[in-house]
């Protein structure tokens, strides 16, 4: 069996080899793949992996040898999969792999934000706590989480620690989904989107990105938050109108925003959020622990094996 995995470099840049997935077949690792490049090389394969590498319904009808599916990710969106089930193909993710490392990478941002240990720890490199002349000394306001309200949008497997992290702070913590299901053992409250927004300190998102809820971080929707608020995403850059979103920490409607997410990624040059104060943006790390980047290649394995054995698993396109 022929196995080609179309942009692996985020997956494994050195750290976390290919072992077990070479296991199972002869396996191509190309680092990344340009769309002109796609058919070329995966011609002859059976299982093509794939992170952000596009599948769309024309490179289905040229790739008769294609039997599965990988994608080495939780979101599927680059791969058209009813084009995948039309031609009888699998289309398998990684459903649970990055919920520790991306809850607390929440927390890495949130607890940045209002404590500062960056900003003041680079303070002290330039001389600034020698120049003071105080034992104690800094130059923003720093808060508690205790007591504070976080807002949740999205309370699946990752919103759900979030919320597990906020209790164990002490946080008020209000949830949205339009799923509700079995509440988690701490306590929170569900709220209607922008009564969450209306209360929270922080506001952070969750959830998975469509058609209905792209861009649903608006002007609108801003303007409900609290001027002292917290915006945080880790989830998809689409959900958020960045336009909207700037304009407003230009305006000082809201304090900062903690961003891991855009919406065209690498970010591009003139994205507005560049431009914008108290924007704080990195390069899509939430999920990148090295510890769920093993897990995440663990159960790439397990989805190749099932499928193998004729019972595919973790499949996104079954029959509806």
């Amino acid at each position: 069996m022929k196995i080609v995995v179309l942009d692996g470099y985020t997956l494994n840049p050195g750290d976390n080899p290919w072992t077990e997935v070479e296991k199972l077949g002869d396996t191509t690792v190309y680092d990344r793949t340009p769309a002109d490049k796609i058919l070329e090389r995966a011609k002859d394969a059976e299982v093509v992996l794939t992170n952000k590498t596009p599948l769309t319904r024309e490179t289905f009808d040229k790739l008769p040898q294609l039997k599965f599916v990988g994608v080495l990710a939780t979101g599927y969106n680059v791969v058209d999969t009813d084009a995948a089930r039309a031609k009888g193909i699998p289309v398998s993710n990684v459903p649970i792999y990055g919920t520790d490392s991306v809850a607390e990478y929440v927390f890495a941002l949130v607890t940045n934000h209002f404590r500062r240990p960056v900003y003041h720890a680079e303070l002290v490199r330039k001389g600034g706590w020698q120049k003071s002349g105080e034992f104690s000394f800094w130059e923003t306001p720093l808060a508690e989480l205790s007591g504070k309200t976080i807002g949740i949008v999205g309370f699946g497997r990752i919103g759900r620690r979030v919320g597990e992290i906020a209790a164990a702070f002490k946080m008020n913590v209000l949830a949205y989904d339009v799923y509700h299901g079995n509440p988690p053992s701490y306590a929170f409250e569900w709220a209607e989107i922008d009564a969450l927004a209306a209360k929270s300190d922080v506001v952070t998102l969750h959830c998975n990105q469509t058609p209905e809820n792209t861009g649903m971080v608006n002007k609108a929707l801003i303007s409900r938050m609290k001027p002292t608020a917290l915006f945080v995403n880790t989830a998809r850059g689409g959900l958020v109108n960045e336009a909207d979103l700037a304009e407003a920490l230009n305006a000082g409607k809201i304090a900062a925003a903690a961003i891991d997410v855009v919406s065209t990624e690498p970010i591009r040059d003139d994205n507005p959020l560049l431009g914008a104060p108290n924007a704080m943006i990195t390069p899509h790390i939430a999920w990148a622990a090295k510890e769920a980047r093993i897990r995440l290649m663990q159960t790439t394995a397990e989805n190749i094996r099932a499928y193998q054995s004729g019972s595919p698993i973790n499949v996104v396109n079954a029959a509806k």
